[in-house]
C-alpha cells in the first residue's frame, strides 16, 4: 500500500504574504482524495515530533537551541523566511518524522512519500529558503545510525541546488548528495555536493531528461546506494515564477517516471519528499505534484 505522511499542521496558517507557499500541503492530499487514486487509509500523520536526540545526528546543538527555545536572532530568521513562532519549529520536527516513519514504510513496500519535507537548504547551523531543519538528511542519519541503511544516495532534483544537505554530508562517504539545479539560481553561494550539475535557464524537457538518462543509472551503478532519497520538486516547470526552466508538465512527470524506474530496476527503497513549487497559479503545482503520485501508483502498485 502507498503511504504518504501527512498533518494537518503541514498547511500550517501564517500571516497575509506567507500563505501561498504552504497552500498545496492542504490541496494535494485533497486532490488524490477526490480521484480516488488514494484513502484515507493511504495517508498516516507522524507518530510525534522527531527525537531531540536523532535532530542532533544531522543539526548543531546551539542551532537547534535557537529554534526550539525561539531565541533565533531576528537576521538568521529573515534568512528562514518565515515568522518564528513554536507551531512552526512543532511543524518542522513533525515533518522530519514523518519521512523517517516513511523511511520504514519504504524498507518495507519499496516506496514512501511525505506531502510536505524537501527542506533541503537547511544546514548543520542555519535555516534559509523556508527551512529551518533538513528532513531528508535527518532521516539519513537515522537509517546510518541505526544500521537500517549503509550507503545512500540522495537525488535532489529541485530547482535550486540542495546546499543545506550537501554541506552537511561534505565528510560522510555513505552518503552521495546528487542536485540537478539552476546555475543562477537561488541559492547563490553554492555548497559543493558529490555530483552537482548546474544548468543554464531555460533548458528543455529533452534537454534536462537527456542528462538525467545519462547520469542516474551509472550514480546507481558505482555507488550501489541501498536506500534512495528523492526530491521531487516540481519548481523545473516554465510556469514557476522562481525556477527559470523551460520544462512542462509531461517533462516533469517523465522525470519522476525515470527515477522510479531506476529504483525499481535496482530495487532499491525510495523516500519521497515534495519540494518546492511556486507557480502563480497553484493548479500548476498541485497538478505537477500529483503527478508525481500517480507515477508511482502506475509503476508501484
Amino acid at each position: 500500500m502507498l503511504k504518504i505522511s501527512y498533518d494537518p499542521i503541514y498547511a500550517l496558517e501564517l500571516p497575509e504574504g506567507h500563505r501561498f507557499p504552504m497552500l498545496k500541503y492542504e490541496l494535494i492530499p485533497e486532490q488524490l482524495l477526490h480521484e480516488g487514486l488514494i484513502t484515507q487509509a493511504n495517508l498516516f500523520a507522524p507518530s510525534k515530533r522527531v527525537d531531540e536526540e536523532v535532530i542532533l545526528l544531522t543539526h548543531e546543538k546551539e542551532y537547534w537551541l535557537t529554534l526550539r527555545d525561539q531565541t533565533i536572532s531576528a537576521k538568521d530568521a529573515r534568512r528562514i523566511g518565515f515568522p518564528m513562532s513554536p507551531r512552526l519549529i512543532e511543524r518542522s520536527a513533525r515533518i522530519s518524522q514523518g519521512t523517517i516513519e516513511g523511511c520504514h514504510y519504504a524498507l518495507q513496500n519499496r516506496i514512501a512519500f511525505n506531502a510536505a519535507g524537501g527542506t533541503h537548504h537547511a544546514g548543520t547551523n542555519w535555516g534559509e529558503g523556508f527551512c529551518m531543519l533538513n528532513d531528508q538528511a535527518i532521516a539519513a542519519n537515522y537509517l546510518l545510525h541505526n544500521q537500517l541503511a549503509k550507503s545512500i544516495l540522495i537525488v535532489d532534483l529541485d530547482v535550486h541546488q540542495g546546499n543545506g544537505t550537501a554541506q552537511i554530508f561534505e565528510n560522510e562517504s555513505r552518503v552521495f548528495t546528487f542536485s540537478i539545479h539552476g546555475a543562477n539560481n537561488f541559492p547563490f553561494r553554492k555548497e559543493k555536493s558529490d555530483l552537482d550539475i548546474p544548468l543554464l535557464d531555460g533548458i528543455t524537457d529533452n534537454e534536462y531528461l537527456t542528462i538525467l538518462h545519462q547520469t542516474l543509472p551509472k550514480l546507481i551503478a558505482q555507488h550501489q546506494p541501498d536506500f534512495i532519497f528523492y526530491l521531487a520538486g516540481v519548481d523545473v516547470l516554465a510556469t514557476d515564477k522562481l525556477g527559470k526552466f523551460a520544462m512542462t508538465r509531461e517533462g516533469c512527470k517523465a522525470r519522476d517516471k525515470f527515477v522510479f524506474e531506476q529504483c525499481i530496476k535496482n530495487k532499491i527503497p525510495v523516500q519521497v519528499s515534495m519540494g518546492g513549487g511556486y507557480s502563480p497559479d497553484v493548479r500548476d503545482i498541485v497538478e505537477a505534484h500529483c503527478n508525481t503520485y500517480r507515477v508511482a501508483v502506475d509503476l508501484y502498485f
